[in-house]
This record gives structure tokens, C-alpha cells and sequence, in this order.
């Protein structure tokens, strides 16, 4: 069992994945580039199917001339504490796969995404960084906005930044800034076959 960041485990997982989580509270400082694209190579270097590797990412960083535009495709909800993060990564992901020459569906590209975002979240965790990726976000308005090509979709968008004191969020939000808990393992995981509540 390991215990860290007010978080329990059954098995003796490292406390790494313990202490990453997803804060809304940020202190608004800039990002150095260099970080962002460190986070970004970490994000390349996730499995995929056959190694297509169909995440595609666009970022903004805070400060920049594109920033509120970047806010603005977000939720109201999100934008409320995400306009102080210290960048917004879109991620996108390509839903057909190239073999020779020739596009066929691929049935893993959103699965392969999601590889892609959590090595992102543990490399912006071992620089520091906290981030709270997002599926409140204007799917429409980032394809027209950001010249998203035909045959991508818009997966979710990322928060990164470092994290600030939740007194500096609005009352409901602070009262929420606390990591989450986890269903049980037994909960989740079955030897031989499905044996979990169908919900």
C-alpha cells in the first residue's frame, strides 16, 4: 500500500502517480517554451497502433498575442480558471491511419491520444508543472478558429501551469480543489471475465 498526496493505494504503486492530479488553481506566471516543447516530446514518444501516431497538438501559451483566443475556446466554466494557466494544449487526434499510400479508419486513434496526453500530464508533473486536461471546450469553434484539417478531431484541451493556493479560485471552485479519490481496484479489475456491476 502506498499513501501520498491524501491518496491511498491497494498495491505499492509509486507515488509519482499519486501526486499527479488536476488542480484549477494557477499562479498565471509565463512558461518558458523550452518547457512546453519538453512536455510535447515527452507526449511523441507515447505508444500507438502500428506507430501512426495520430495526436497532433496545438498550443498557446500565456502572454502570447493568440492567449485569449486559446481562453475563448473553452467553456465559460473552464475559462473561469483556466485563463490563468501558463499554457492550453489542444489535442487532436488523425481517425484514419496510412498504409502505403492508401487511408483506412483507425480504431485506436482516440485511445492512442489519450497514451499520448497522460505522458504529457507525468512530464509536466516531473518539471514541476500541474495539468487538468478539459472536455469542456468548443469542438466547433477549434477546428474553425485553429485550421484544424479534415480527418482530425478535437480530443480535449490541457491546462498546464504551476499551481497557486485555492484561495485564489472563486468560493465554489476552492471548495472543490482537493485531489479525487479512485473506485476501488476490485471495482474495476476482473480475472477471467467481466464480474463488475454493468452501472
Amino acid at each position: 500500500m502506498t499513501t501520498s498526496n491524501s491518496r491511498d493505494t491497494d498495491h505499492p504503486v509509486d507515488p509519482l502517480f499519486l501526486d499527479r492530479w488536476s488542480p484549477r488553481a494557477y499562479d498565471g506566471n509565463p512558461m518558458p517554451k523550452g518547457d512546453v516543447l519538453t512536455i510535447l516530446d515527452a507526449a511523441r514518444w507515447a505508444p500507438s497502433a502500428s506507430n501512426q501516431q495520430p495526436w497532433r497538438f496545438v498550443y498557446g501559451l500565456n502572454g502570447s498575442p493568440e492567449w485569449d483566443e486559446f481562453v475563448g475556446l473553452l467553456m465559460e466554466g473552464n475559462q473561469r480558471w483556466a485563463k490563468n494557466a501558463s499554457a492550453l494544449i489542444v489535442i487532436l487526434s488523425r481517425t484514419y491511419n496510412l498504409r502505403y499510400g492508401e487511408k483506412k479508419p483507425a480504431t485506436t486513434h482516440s485511445f492512442d491520444a489519450g497514451a499520448a496526453w497522460f505522458a504529457l500530464a507525468m512530464q509536466a508533473h516531473k518539471l514541476g508543472y500541474h495539468a487538468h486536461g478539459m472536455a469542456g471546450i468548443f469542438k466547433d469553434k477549434i477546428v474553425e478558429q485553429l485550421d484544424v484539417p479534415e480527418g482530425y478531431v478535437v480530443e480535449a484541451v490541457v491546462a498546464i501551469g504551476k499551481i497557486a493556493h485555492k484561495s485564489t479560485l472563486p468560493d465554489d471552485l476552492a471548495e472543490r480543489e482537493v485531489p479525487s479519490k479512485r473506485l476501488p481496484l476490485s471495482d474495476i479489475a476482473f480475472e477471467g471475465k467481466f464480474t463488475g456491476k454493468a452501472d
